[in-house]
């Protein structure tokens, strides 16, 4: 996207540093799998802790996972999610690891609830998409055992419906996450999410990504406004001038690189501050045992 194209974007408020140190390095999170078909993209749970670790040492703060069973569908089953998160925390110790809860992989709301409510080995965090029938009680579930959520926005629809569930002070950030190819209109439909939930007095970390070559446009955006980002194969499978991506680690190895383009450090103990992630590192919920 050149300079023409930014220029027909709508005025937007200024940036805004949201935690007031400009010298700490911005959130960096790797999305790693999801449902994406790519020679590279992790399934197991050897698999994913061997890319999650390399992607740490990329620069990523944090990994974002689903769980597959042994069919290779992904699955929200306790089991299969404890056994992924087993794997992770034997080789990433400390990793705040983030779990999806998509309404894709179960689709009726009444049954997803049951099944995550069955869970006895906690993640770290949760993406919990607000559009999602159900998302508050899965929230509220998930919140009384001591899981962190990520609220994920897909639409202006689900900033709203954000806004009016009433869960923004018990989160731990929210994800704008425009699902649009092109590049113009997922910045437009991010700076409208954003609009939004900055409107209604919501001042969460935000982590904002996009899908494809849209996804780099969408992190450049929130650099420039003081914002996280996300980046991994279940986001895109190029690199930000359009040629393919080997995998997950060259995705956060680029991310990481912009990062520092925009003269900001880069990497989880740059400059010696904590990261985003410190105060909730160490949490001791890990099980639940009732």
């Amino acid at each position: 996207m050149g300079s023409n194209d930014l220029a027909k974007l709508p005025q937007e408020t200024s940036p805004v540093m949201l935690h007031g140190d400009e010298d700490r390095s911005p959130f960096l999170q790797a999305a790693l799998n999801g449902d994406r078909v790519h020679p590279a993209a992790p399934r197991s749970p050897a698999a994913l802790a061997k890319a999650a670790r390399a992607a740490i040492d990329a620069g990523a703060q944090s990994v974002h996972v689903h769980a597959f069973d042994r069919a290779g569908r992904e699955t929200l089953d306790a089991i299969a999610c404890a056994e992924l998160l087993h794997a992770l925390r034997a080789l990433c110790p400390g990793t705040p690891i983030s779990l999806t809860t998509s309404a894709a992989i179960v689709k009726d709301p009444k049954e997803r609830l049951q099944i995550v409510e069955a869970w006895r080995e906690m993640p770290d965090l949760v993406t919990a998409n607000q559009g999602e029938p159900g998302v508050v009680e899965l929230c509220e579930l998930l919140l009384s055992r001591g899981v962190a959520i990520e609220a994920g926005l897909l639409s202006v629809e689900d900033a709203e419906a954000f806004v009016r569930s009433g869960l923004a002070g018990r989160c731990r950030r929210i994800l704008i996450e425009p699902l649009e190819i092109d590049p113009g209109i997922a910045l437009q439909h991010a700076a409208r999410m954003e609009e939004r939930v900055v409107a209604a007095g919501i001042t969460l970390e935000q982590v904002h990504h996009g899908f494809g070559i849209a996804c780099w446009a969408v992190n450049r955006r929130a650099l420039d406004r003081g914002h996280g980002i996300r980046t991994g194969l279940e986001d895109v499978t190029v690199l930000p001038d359009g040629s393919p991506a080997r995998d997950n680690t060259e995705l956060v190895a680029a991310a990481a690189h912009l990062i520092k383009e925009y003269g900001l450090p880069a990497g989880p103990t740059a400059l010696g501050h904590p990261t985003n992630e410190d105060l909730f590192v160490g949490t001791p919920v890990r099980a639940v045992t009732s």
